[in-house]
């Protein structure tokens, strides 16, 4: 019998991560509720394209039945980057090579909307899996299980609490002290809707794609999106609270354009596109990594994925693959018959997430170090050799 037999599982957090853990356990025979903080699946736009990786994101997909319906959304063309200095100058091209890999090659990184990969499992799982408008307040321990509370007065209980609510989880602290250290890096991310008319020299640039530009010290990745508009992320290294101290309004677009012509100073009158229109939007987001040596006892009905357990900076692309991988393993060990108890499974599971963890997280900090210093066309180009 597996360990989980009789109990019900509550999953905080309808991310990737959360959503694919719900599907894999329902699959497995588990009885299982996901709280969400919106208000229902429609609520807000969701964020920029997701690229998804054969080890971890596509292997559980696979294992959720969902790859054949990943493949009717997912953007063919969309992993292909144009690796350009700050003049927009192309250095590296991957339009012009011809495609090598397809599905079942390790190398091979299909781009999918956030939204439509939510949409696509959201409809994999059981009617009422999701309960929405549940943005989760505190619990407490009722025996052997928890009582949840919400912010809008709700509450439920459930024998085994998962913790999927991302980098600012408020359900971590039940599970370890131990906080994220700041990684030196301020993400200004911004949005532009109706890309082709509204900055139509940088959609000529993406070419449905993506822009890598690298140059003194500093990055700006652009991706397009299916729905017209675009994403994108200026990097650069500040103090934690830049973005308080700064005073700039963010939400004035031309403070956040004169911000960028004297920060980025030297970079190409192109760039000015994504700040010098009343259609973007952005915020600034100070990056967090989790110790790479982190560790903490299991619990026998609480645990966490994706990064509530591991937050990294986003420049290894590894953040929902980790997530939905850590769904994968968790699943395997809360549906296996193979322990004694519900907190040995969460022990053997908690060991392997931090060991693969670690190791990504070094990469990924180095590749972050990497990619805002001198060299950084140089790295990259190493990269895409």
């Amino acid at each position: 019998m597996m360990v989980t037999q009789g109990k019900t599982i509550a999953i905080v957090g309808g991310g990737p991560g959360g959503l694919t853990l719900a599907r894999l356990l329902q699959m497995r025979g588990a009885t299982v509720i996901v709280y969400e903080r919106d208000v229902k699946k429609d609520a807000r736009v969701q964020g920029a394209t997701l690229d998804l990786h054969d080890e971890s994101g596509l292997k559980a997909l696979k294992q959720a039945g969902l790859l054949e319906a990943f493949k009717a959304h997912y953007r063919p063309g969309a992993d292909k980057v144009r690796l350009v200095d700050k003049h927009a100058t192309i250095v590296f091209d991957e339009h012009t090579a011809p495609d090598k890999e397809t599905f079942g090659h390790e190398a091979f990184r299909p781009e999918i909307d956030r939204g439509p990969l939510r949409k696509l499992l959201l409809e994999s799982l059981q009617p009422d899996t999701v309960v929405w408008n549940s943005q989760f307040l505190s619990m407490t321990q009722l025996g052997s299980a928890w009582k949840l509370d919400f912010q809008n007065g709700t509450s439920t209980q459930a024998d085994i609490v998962i913790a999927a609510d991302g980098a600012n989880s408020k359900i971590r602290p039940f599970i370890t002290p131990i906080k994220p250290f700041y990684a030196g890096i301020t993400v200004v991310e911004g949005s532009v809707y109706d890309a082709e008319t509204t900055v139509p020299g940088i959609y000529s640039l993406l070419k449905g794609g993506k822009v890598f530009a690298v140059d003194d010290s500093k990055t700006l990745i652009v991706s397009a999106k299916g729905d017209g508009s675009l994403a994108f992320y200026t990097g650069c290294k500040t103090n934690e609270h830049w973005a308080q101290s700064s005073n700039i309004n963010f939400a004035d677009n031309a403070q956040v354009l004169a911000w960028f012509k004297q920060e980025f100073s030297g970079w190409d009158s192109v760039w000015w596109e994504l700040f010098d229109n009343d259609k973007a939007q952005f915020m600034p987001r100070p990056q967090y990594c989790m110790p790479v040596d982190q560790t903490w006892d299991a619990l026998p009905n609480l645990t966490m994925l994706g990064d509530a357990a591991h937050l990294m900076p986003p420049y290894a692309g590894e953040g929902v693959n980790m997530a939905m991988l850590d769904a994968l393993e968790l699943s395997e060990c809360l549906t296996s018959t193979g322990f004694p108890d519900v907190k040995t499974a969460i022990e053997v599971y908690e060991n392997q997430m931090r060991a693969r963890a670690s190791e990504t997280a070094q990469l990924t900090l180095e590749q972050t170090e990497a990619l805002h210093s001198p060299n950084a066309m140089a790295t990259m180009m190493a990269i895409f050799d």
